[in-house]
């Protein structure tokens, strides 16, 4: 099973959800890390903020189309970085994961899976800061509703981070 010490990770070994989310969190802070995947984790998590606030720019009813182009570029460059980003958790994963014969086998990447996680880790803390026209209860349901998402997608990773150390999945490898 997969060791949390803090920060420190070894290279080969899969990182915990909650060094997971500390790594989304430092999003502002960068804490720089020897591990390859909470370092790509944590950028996901960046270009997740990134494009949500270049969405909102874009649906501004103020924009011009001009500046809605702009978004829509900016949004194509953001997805190729989070897609080198995947890439990078990819090839360490092929690099440094066991991968056992007979093994049932995952049908995600763990790239793709951290990178729905920094989605959802982003969507659940702009749920708390925003300042939309629904009312309060509505508000608290939504906040409430991406908390949850996030808690079943931690919860997810867990189990597979489990099971693909005690070998009984195995992880995608392109």
């Amino acid at each position: 099973m997969p060791i949390d010490h803090g920060h420190r990770l070894d290279a080969a070994q899969l990182p915990t959800p909650s060094a997971l989310l500390r790594a989304f969190l430092e999003t502002d802070h960068p804490d720089p890390t020897p591990h390859r995947v909470l370092d790509a984790a944590r950028g996901l998590a960046h270009c997740h903020d990134r494009r949500r606030r270049i969405l909102e720019q874009a649906r501004d009813p103020a924009a011009t189309s001009r500046g809605v182009a702009a978004c829509g570029r900016l949004v194509d460059d953001i997805d190729n970085d989070r897609v080198a980003l995947i890439t990078r958790i990819d090839v360490w994963v092929a690099t440094y994961v066991e991968h056992r014969d007979g093994a049932s086998l995952h049908t995600e990447t763990l790239g793709a899976v951290i990178d729905r996680m920094a989605a959802k880790w982003i969507a659940a803390h702009h749920s708390l800061a925003a300042h939309t026209t629904t009312t309060p209860p509505q508000r608290e349901a939504r906040t409430h509703l991406q908390w949850c998402r996030l808690a079943e997608l931690t919860d997810g990773y867990r189990d597979l981070i489990t099971d693909v150390t005690e070998h009984r999945r195995r992880l995608p490898v392109w």
